[in-house]
């Protein structure tokens, strides 16, 4: 427990020193060094005779002291070398420079509107910055580039090269001394470490070997073994996110302890010893975290990993909680950005959960007659989500009830599509269709995952909205541990039980039989997708007219999805701005679109390129509509009244051009989208009308 003190000093004080200055650091760590060397005097016996009670807490406060020492004054050295002068003087200019760089991880292909260049996000370090008038800086620092020349996409890590583009400030927080906005080609200085290349020519081999798969399964595998999501289609990012799963797309410590013990089975199936099968374990083990690159949950389950096939070779039994403090420790010291990953939080999180939680479940599950392969099923993903719950739920807002059971029938699936997705790797430059064989059958546990996701997103009630941010996770944190301790004595653990059943066959029932939304005789729905519009005009059961998809697909379709919409006759596009039509893959989503109304102006272009394609993939026509014309479909009845002419050189044509509607909805008129509103038109005073009341407007 010392060493944990001394790992969680650490990590803490290493987190508060990326958003302080060095100088505050170094202040924390001086007081701290004085406090520690004070204590161990003390100890010692140096400054009188120490309390007998004192003594057995007092060296864990000593490590906890020398771990906020090591993280402070370390994060305070790194700290000073990201915000040293001359970088920053060209920073604060937003100078154009030419930077001589080192790539440290693949190119991210950032998300962008249709149409729209691409942009890839790539981490690299500086070695010399060349600014205005040929002054020369050697900086070696963290920079964040942002480019939109497709020859970005190529690059491996490790590979050098020079870029030109305009400096800008960075976000805060982590160790970036500077963000680089490049829309030029880099220019390479020699191929990328042969290590490297070799990796990433199995990389593009699995992309290649799951080409012929589904789109779901297809871009799942590469996620599942390399932590590769570009393929990934976006209704199944956001049903793993919804159930929890999202850990299984972001190759993690489960990767890697299943490699390293397929390995190790083979080196017993074969008799090896304990210093060759280490040896071999080591190989695996570097080999694979080069292969899916040195993301920070890899980074700290290869740490614990090398440390336990140390022990293994010495012949001494692993301590897999030291092995957890000192992998934190060492990794917070030598990159102290660590300390702020999310990613690096969950594991670390997730690994204590396993180590402290899951054996004392388990065992309390088999002394109550629970089969022992039962009790260790259930003890180790409630275990790992129970230690992940508060930091999940400040990210997302919300607390999953469908995350224990959805991860607990994905687990039987995780391990066999891993070890056929890296085989198919490995295979892949020398049989293709060997590897292609593999990953159509890694697809098929691929397929149980992605079903898994799919159905365990739409149990109602299966997430529950909570605070999110710091206050947030920090609320979650305080009541899981106050449970904990509580949860020791055997009356508050019936009561705990008592009302949870209580609350579930109470309040379960009732959101399923009466949700209170949609509200019974819904007649519009205005969607909340944050910048944009997206209105839903009830049709008939299961049927509505929508008006503009917002930006995002998944915000528009959990919206049509909760009121139940399978089937929309009429699609409106107002305009073709990215914040109205960038959502509309989301309305075709798993429903059936028939015709889709665009506006006269074609502007811009990226917008109506993005509607016609995803309409055409749909089956659905794209018509366009003059003043005066009118539809109807259900109890919806639709009249175009604008735009009259078509107006140029204004502020915003796209905008000054939208179409304009009169709706009248079971008896109740409006306009859309919202615009000074017609004489003869009035809208309805409710927000839905009770079955069986008159119409009121």
């Amino acid at each position: 427990m010392r060493l944990a003190g001394l790992a969680l000093a650490a990590w803490l004080a290493a987190l508060a020193g990326l958003h302080l200055p060095a100088s505050s650091s170094l202040l924390v760590a001086a007081i701290a060094a004085g406090l520690a060397g004070l204590g161990g005097l003390y100890l010692l016996g140096l400054l009188g005779r120490p309390l007998a009670s004192v003594r057995p807490y007092g060296w864990t406060a000593i490590a906890i002291l020398l771990g906020v020492v090591c993280g402070a004054s370390v994060t305070a050295a790194r700290v000073t070398v990201r915000d040293a002068t001359p970088v920053r003087a060209l920073v604060e200019a937003r100078a154009t420079v030419a930077a001589d760089l080192v790539v440290r991880d693949d190119p991210r292909l950032v998300r962008t509107a249709s149409g729209r260049p691409a942009m890839f996000l790539v981490a690299t370090e500086s070695t010399r910055v060349t600014g205005p008038g040929g002054r020369r800086v050697e900086a070696r620092a963290r920079m964040l580039v942002l480019a939109t020349d497709p020859a970005w996409r190529y690059l491996l890590p490790g590979q050098r090269l020079t870029a030109e583009g305009r400096l800008a400030a960075p976000r805060g927080g982590d160790l970036t001394a500077a963000v680089l906005w490049s829309t030029r080609a880099p220019v390479p200085h020699g191929p990328p470490p042969g290590f490297q290349h070799a990796a990433g020519t199995l990389r593009a081999g699995l992309q290649e070997a799951c080409e012929p798969l589904p789109d779901e399964q297809g871009g799942l595998l590469p996620g599942l073994v390399v932590g590769d999501t570009s393929r990934l289609p976006d209704a199944v990012r956001e049903d793993f996110l919804a159930t929890g799963m999202t850990h299984l797309m972001a190759v993690s410590g489960s990767n890697v302890a299943i490699i390293v013990g397929a390995v190790l089975l083979l080196a017993r199936w074969g008799r090896a010893g304990p210093w060759l099968a280490a040896g071999l374990s080591v190989v695996a083990l570097a080999g694979f975290v080069i292969l899916v690159r040195p993301s920070p949950s890899v980074v700290r389950a290869a740490t614990m990993g090398a440390i336990g096939l140390a022990a293994l070779a010495v012949g001494r039994p692993r301590a897999a909680l030291p092995a957890l403090a000192a992998a934190v420790t060492a990794l917070v010291l030598f990159d102290p950005e660590l300390a702020g990953d999310v990613g690096f939080a969950l594991s670390v999180l997730a690994t204590g959960g396993l180590l402290l939680l899951a054996p004392r479940w388990r065992d309390a599950l088999r002394r109550r007659r629970v089969p022992a392969g039962v009790a260790e099923a259930l003890a180790v993903p409630a275990a790992a989500q129970l230690a992940c719950a508060p930091v999940v739920a400040g990210i997302s807002g919300t607390v999953s009830l469908v995350a224990v059971p959805a991860n607990l029938l994905a687990v039987p699936a995780i391990a066999p599509a891993t070890v056929l997705g890296v085989v198919a790797a490995a295979l892949s430059p020398l049989w293709p269709a060997g590897a292609g064989f593999l990953a159509w059958l890694a697809s098929w546990p691929a397929w149980w995952l992605v079903a898994v996701a799919h159905h365990g997103a739409r149990v109602p009630a299966g997430a529950l909205p909570w605070p999110d941010g710091v206050a947030g996770a920090l609320l979650l944190t305080g009541l899981t541990l106050a449970l904990l301790v509580a949860a020791r004595r055997r009356v508050v653990r019936r009561l705990v039980a008592v009302t949870a059943v209580a609350a579930v066959l109470g309040a379960l029932p009732v959101r399923l039989v009466a949700s209170g939304w949609p509200p019974v005789g819904w007649v519009a729905v205005a969607c909340a997708v944050g910048q944009g519009d997206a209105i839903v005009l009830s049709a008939g059961p299961g049927r509505a007219v929508v008006v503009d998809a917002g930006p995002e697909p998944g915000v528009v379709d959990r919206c049509l999805r909760r009121i139940g919409v399978r089937e929309v006759p009429l699609l409106i596009v107002s305009h073709f701005h990215h914040d109205h039509v960038g959502g509309v893959a989301g309305v075709f989503r798993g429903r059936r679109v028939t015709t889709v109304l665009a506006p006269p102006w074609p502007e811009p272009e990226h917008g109506r390129d993005l509607v016609r394609v995803t309409a055409a993939a749909g089956s659905a026509d794209v018509i366009s509509a003059p003043a005066g014309w009118g539809y109807r479909t259900g109890g919806v009845e639709l009249t175009v009244i604008g735009p009259p002419t078509s107006l140029r050189g204004t502020r915003s044509d796209p905008n000054n051009n939208s179409l304009v509607l009169l709706a009248t909805v079971s008896g109740c008129g409006s306009c859309l989208p919202v615009t000074p509103r017609p004489r003869n038109s009035a809208p309805c005073s409710t927000a839905h009308r009770p079955a069986g009341s008159a119409r009121t407007c």
